[in-house]
């Protein structure tokens, strides 16, 4: 298995970016797929998930309205459009396999940092 992150950076408050994940080694399109991401001193916290054909989404409760996963199975990606940023989603953001799932494979993760 092989997640690779990437689209992280250093955003203003309010401004938006956009995460993506390039999913190798296993049948992506049979996973459901969820992002995680950690702040610093904190522990893991799952933002959002995906069911295998996005039929279904979670999104933790400060990020909807704000977030929208997403995800190509064709392409073996996942997405994470973030927009409408705050201070308080700073933190290393990891794309993981399975359904918010603590034995999850995960990835090196891509910092997001907001601050003006």
């Amino acid at each position: 298995v092989q997640l690779v992150e990437s689209g992280g950076g250093l955003a203003q408050p309010g401004g938006s970016l956009r995460l993506s994940c390039a999913a190798s080694g296993f049948a992506f399109n049979k996973y459901a797929m969820t992002w995680a991401r950690q702040a610093p001193g904190k522990g893991l916290e799952w933002v959002s998930g995906i069911i295998f054909d996005g039929s279904g989404t979670y999104y933790t409760n400060s990020v909807k309205g704000r977030f929208t996963i997403s995800r190509d199975n064709a392409k073996n990606m996942l997405y994470l459009q973030m927009n409408d940023l705050k201070p308080e989603d700073t933190a290393r953001y990891y794309c993981v396999t399975g359904w918010l799932s603590d034995s999850g494979d995960k990835g090196q993760g891509t910092q997001v940092t907001v601050s003006s």
